[in-house]
């Protein structure tokens, strides 16, 4: 059977700062972000098995993303966690805000890098991330394919 890929769309609100830009981005400033996830795989052949002619349920696949991306990073605020933002990181905590220590630079392209990451840990054996697409603004986006990280 072909190898069919299959994608679903999500969207979350983040803030983040980078620390040591020397554009706008060093302020504190927010994105509504689109993340694009693309799995590839077999459509399931048994048509005993409930999931016949997926190749992961779509219901399956937002389960992995919304607990692992979304949930996480909906309406916190990131930060380099190797930089002095941590004096505010830990006022908004303490004024209980959702911040996230980063082990990077809290850009796009970092970003998608540890999504990927946290994503393939969960899928199935049989099923494969094949790409990400992390869209910051309407003209921005950074994306990430396994064929180019093997």
């Amino acid at each position: 059977m072909s190898k069919i890929r299959i994608t679903k769309q999500f969207s979350f609100e983040t803030g983040h700062a980078l620390y040591g830009y020397d554009g706008k981005c060093k302020n504190v400033h927010g994105h509504s972000y689109r993340l694009d996830v693309t799995v590839i795989g077999r459509p399931i052949e048994d048509n005993s098995d409930v999931k016949f002619g997926m190749v992961i349920d779509f219901g399956d696949l937002k389960k992995i993303v919304k607990s692992e991306i979304v949930d996480v990073f909906d309406h916190a605020t990131v930060f380099n966690k190797n930089t002095p933002h941590l004096e505010l990181a830990k006022e908004l905590q303490e004024r209980g805000h959702n911040v996230i220590l980063a082990d990077y630079q809290p850009t796009s392209e970092m970003m998608v890098i540890d999504f990927a990451e946290k994503i393939k840990k969960h899928l199935p054996s049989n099923i494969h991330l094949y790409s990400l697409k992390l869209q910051e603004t309407a003209t921005s986006f950074a994306e990430w394919f396994a064929s180019d990280n093997d």
